[in-house]
């Protein structure tokens, strides 16, 4: 099982675009949050995935839950908690597609809190581990995730890793981010990273060039996307390929799609890193399908 430690909350989405959330008139819920997308595009994709998260127990708890559950997601580490509200972000978009949020509730919280006492368990059960940044950003979060890392290596699971870098978790302070995510380069099987992300964590300002310096930094798999240029791989793999031309509605789990469909396709190979250029191209397409739509994924 690919097993994804991090977040799901409800995304409320106004679906047209706005220049402000006090100019939506009305928001559309879709399941969200980083780690629920990349669970939910591996399912699609063919793998057996879990999430392992949490959300309230309550009406939007359960509504999520239940989506998870219907795309085939494995929620045996995914719980609902007593006495927690399930996180909510309300997201518009300006003409461009981009996104902005506005974020009740901390998911990625409650999220790392509930599988502390199960981590053990959880990873028995991965051939591989998926998990980003945003589990980073704070210690007792940053305890847990790096637990969950140390458990994959030792038993031989692959560990895939998202910078994902959002200021925002982070005080503000991008750099911060980068750095946590440098110290988690060696050892990781794959590293999946936009422009930005991969030459900040690789100090360099070609995104090509960052590629080839997380590799020697130690991540078997380094892919990096590139937007509309497409996605490049460095590493055991080295291969380039183009994004699919679709009318972009909005960039909303975009990154998301592309990798849990990644991922799943490395699981497919048998996680052969030399075959890795074989699932670029699925991965682009999803991430293509993903932006001719207001939400990530459905």
């Amino acid at each position: 099982m690919i097993l994804c430690l991090g977040e799901g909350l409800v995304d409320l989405i106004c679906e047209r675009p706005v220049r402000s959330l006090a100019d939506a008139d009305s928001f559309s819920p879709h399941f969200g949050g980083a780690l629920a997308n990349v669970a939910v595009a591996a399912a699609r994709a063919g793998a057996e995935v879990g999430l392992a998260g949490a959300a309230g127990d309550d009406d939007w708890g359960r509504w999520l839950a239940g989506r998870l559950e219907r795309e085939g997601v494995d929620l045996r580490y995914f719980e609902l908690l007593e006495g927690e509200l399930t996180p909510v972000a309300f997201a518009t978009f300006g003409e461009e597609g981009d996104p902005s949020f506005q974020i009740y509730g901390d998911a990625v919280r409650i999220a790392v809190e509930s599988v502390r006492p199960r981590l053990d368990e959880a990873l028995a059960a991965a051939d591989a581990l998926v998990f980003s940044s945003t589990t980073l950003a704070t210690p007792a979060e940053r305890e847990v995730t790096l637990r969950a890392r140390e458990l994959a290596l030792a038993r031989g699971a692959r560990v895939c890793f998202d910078p994902n870098i959002r200021p925002n978790r982070w005080n503000g302070d991008a750099a911060a981010a980068a750095a946590a995510s440098r110290e988690l380069v060696e050892g990781t099987y794959l590293l999946r990273a936009n422009r930005d992300e991969a030459m900040a964590l690789a100090g360099v300002d070609d995104p090509r060039e960052a590629a080839s310096r997380i590799a020697e930094m130690g991540a078997e798999l380094i892919v990096v996307t590139l937007g509309e240029e497409g996605a490049v791989i460095r590493g055991a793999c080295e291969a380039e390929a183009p994004a699919v031309e679709v009318e972009v509605v909005s960039t909303l789990g975009a990154g998301d799609a592309f990798m849990g469909t990644l991922v799943a396709g490395l699981a497919e190979r048998g996680w052969d890193a030399s075959r890795a250029d074989e699932a670029l191209g699925p991965a682009l397409e999803a991430a293509g399908e993903a932006c001719t739509r207001f939400s990530a994924l459905d």
